[in-house]
């Protein structure tokens, strides 16, 4: 007898929408609730009962229960986390505010750095010294330790970031003072930089360090509390939190590193993503989430998003590196702005209309939820165009008040400037379209990539209102919106593989080659990798990747080279160097003959195997069926309201095609198909726009 297939819930907390997904095998249902911001939890619930009755199941049916959010992201992007100090090593108090010394911005006179998160009064330091050889120059002043806890307390610190000079390399001294602390204060939060981020840059890893403690007792908190509530409804399996890597690890290690968190949700579209490429066959991938409070874009390259090692967040200015708050983690790599459907828009003093970064979120929420809302979004707009029917959002669940959209829209955007409702509607969907257009060219340039080679893959409960105009502002040929879109990130979840990735910094010149102990480093990461992931995995088979970060002796930053899985010998410095020549080659187009090369770094990642979906057969086209009704639509370039044949995106079979501008509706989302493309169902049930010739 064939054994059931599990029981999976994922769910996906938003800054405006919490995403349910319930997945059994061939059966997978989904709902949509908005997000308790208080108490995240809440909705979470809310939405987890709303699909098991759907369903006909309970909680303790769910034998794995997946969960990622942007709850850490958006604290400290509104600074609500906790009352956190940092203590240092004498003489680097002022390391988060002397940084790299670099201006994001070379010729602005009024730049804005980001603010730290800890500010300067709530930073002390203590006696103590390691170079980076890991020998101890200055033995620990114990006595200082002791002297800082009743700063501690007079200031009502939650939570602490220890960072020491060169603990990457000999933790002992922040481990001794983490005890001194724990000792006197039991309920303190603490963080090591040693342990969230054990790797060489002063700078990077004490941000790291500051940020995990500034989350820790706010997502510690809420994830207890989740555990709780599950345990209560008698749920009994298995807990997961998605990584901003892409991976899932157990509640224990999330509670313990939430700075690992920061871009879970955003990393669970990206697998989607990936997912949905690898059915359609697409090498060049451009891929588009868009949801209530943001919006995020990814590259992705032979079904693989692009991975990065640093991630910045709270950027003071939207596009430039180095105006964010650097977080050191593994992370896939995108862009991610203030645009999203509950982005409110508004007129400039240079009468400009402008749209983002600030969200109504999903309390109140924008004017048309009848929440108390009185500024206008995007999603305002959408509702003023015709895009999106007032009665069947969210599947019905949400009734949304037409005449409250435009209001809002002819006081804020409309009377300002002279327009009509209608076209205020319009010029805000316009504004929105180029933000996430120029987004997306900024990131393929930084990249190296030419966006126009790729297919946009839209997802998100906005993206798919959006996705067809963006692609025509990047002058993208193919567009491509999967089943399940308005949820995409949650199902993203399903996909992603238990992992876990470790990097550690240990110098070691290749003219020096000391393959012992880079073997040792690389067998102890290993070990401490397999322990955090093995016993999630339930016996089915891992894999490891490992790497070295590697430079010419004198540059600035590293590139990757992998490495083989065993213990190094002295004859692998020639293979290292002949594979680092050739990394080298494919990003600068030519070595530098005999210049000395170094490590700085090694990484290990342990995961389960990530199943990579096969590409989806051909289908033969067929006639598509007969509209669902008509929808007035203003089209503002024609300065108009047209009636655009309306479909049920469930009642198109595979083949069915058919031509824009038209809307295909759904409970999760709507997909808007503009004049310049034709649409069609795929093999897989993915709606594809295709430009037209002319």
């Amino acid at each position: 007898m064939a054994t059931a297939p599990d029981v999976r819930m994922a769910v996906d907390i938003g800054g405006t929408f919490t995403d349910i997904v319930l997945d059994r095998g061939a059966e997978r249902l989904t709902r949509k609730v908005l997000t308790t911001a208080r108490r995240p939890e809440e909705g979470v619930l809310e939405g987890a009962r709303l699909v098991l009755g759907d369903a006909g199941l309970h909680f303790s049916d769910i034998d794995v229960f997946i969960h990622g959010t942007t709850l850490a992201t958006n604290a400290i992007i509104e600074r609500r986390g906790a009352r956190t100090a940092l203590i240092a090593t004498e003489g680097f108090r002022d390391t988060l505010d002397i940084a790299t010394e670099s201006r994001y911005d070379q010729y602005d006179l009024t730049i804005e750095k980001p603010q730290p998160l800890v500010p300067r009064a709530l930073r002390v330091t203590v006696p103590e010294r390691v170079d980076v050889h890991g020998t101890v120059r200055l033995a620990l002043d114990e006595a200082a330790v002791a002297d800082h806890v009743d700063f501690l307390r007079h200031n009502g610190i939650e939570s602490v970031a220890i960072c020491f000079m060169h603990s990457y390399v000999n933790p002992a001294h922040e481990a001794r003072t983490a005890a001194i602390l724990k000792d006197a204060m039991p309920s303190l939060s603490i963080t090591l930089s040693s342990d969230v981020c054990p790797e060489i840059r002063e700078y990077e890893r004490t941000s790291t360090a500051v940020a995990n403690a500034y989350v820790q007792p706010l997502m510690d908190g809420y994830l207890a509390r989740m555990d709780e509530a599950l345990r209560v409804e008698q749920f009994r399996g298995a807990i997961y939190l998605v990584t901003s890597g892409g991976g899932l690890t157990s509640i224990d290690t999330a509670r313990r590193f939430p700075v690992r968190l920061v871009e879970s949700g955003p990393a669970g579209g990206a697998i989607f993503a990936a997912q949905v490429a690898a059915r359609a066959n697409e090498r060049k991938v451009l891929s588009f989430d868009m949801g209530g409070t943001t919006a995020k874009i990814c590259l992705i390259e032979n079904f693989e998003p692009n991975s990065a090692r640093v991630y910045e967040v709270d950027r003071a200015a939207r596009f430039l590196k180095g105006s964010g708050l650097p977080v050191r983690i593994p992370v896939i790599e995108m862009v991610e702005i203030g645009a999203g459907g509950g982005s409110i828009a508004k007129v400039d003093a240079l009468k400009r209309v402008t749209v983002g970064p600030e969200s109504t979120g999903s309390e109140p929420g924008p004017a048309c939820y009848g929440r108390g809302g009185t500024r206008p979004a995007v999603t305002d707009a959408d509702v003023a165009l015709g895009m999106i029917d007032p009665a069947a959002f969210a599947g019905g669940t949400i009734v949304l008040d037409l005449a409250a959209s435009r209001a809002a829209l002819a006081r804020d955007v409309g009377e300002p400037l002279g327009l009509t409702p209608d076209t205020a509607a319009y010029a805000v969907h316009e504004m929105v379209c180029e933000n996430m257009a120029s987004a997306a060219r900024v990131h393929a340039v930084e990249r190296g990539d030419v966006v126009g080679d790729h297919a946009l893959i839209a997802f998100g409960g906005a993206a798919p209102l959006h996705a067809a105009r963006v692609a025509e502002k990047l002058g993208l040929a193919r567009v491509i919106v999967p089943p399940n879109a308005g949820v995409g990130s949650a199902v993203g979840f399903l996909a992603a593989p238990i992992s876990y990735e470790l990097v550690k910094s240990r110098h070691m010149r290749l003219d020096a080659f000391d393959p012992g102990g880079a073997s040792a480093l690389l067998a102890e990461m290993s070990q401490a990798a397999r322990a955090l992931v093995e016993p999630g995995a339930r016996g089915a088979a891992v894999t490891e990747r490992r790497l070295a970060y590697m430079r010419y002796v004198g540059q600035g930053h590293e590139i990757t080279v992998p490495l083989p899985l065993r213990d190094l010998t002295a004859e692998d410095a020639g293979a290292l160097r002949v594979t680092f020549e050739k990394e080298y080659s494919v990003l600068f187009k030519r070595p530098i003959p005999g210049a000395a090369i170094e490590a700085l770094s090694w990484s290990v990642l342990v995961s389960t195997q990530a199943v990579r979906p096969q590409p989806a057969a051909a289908v033969a086209e067929c006639r598509a069926p007969a509209a669902d009704g008509t929808r007035a639509f203003f089209d503002g370039r024609a300065n108009a309201r047209i009636d655009v044949p309306l479909y049920r995106r469930e009642r198109m079979e595979p083949g069915a095609r058919v031509a824009g501008p038209a809307i295909i509706a759904e409970d999760e989302t709507s997909t808007f198909v503009t004049a310049a493309f034709d649409a069609r169902i795929d093999a897989a049930g993915c709606i594809v726009m295709e430009r037209r010739a002319n």
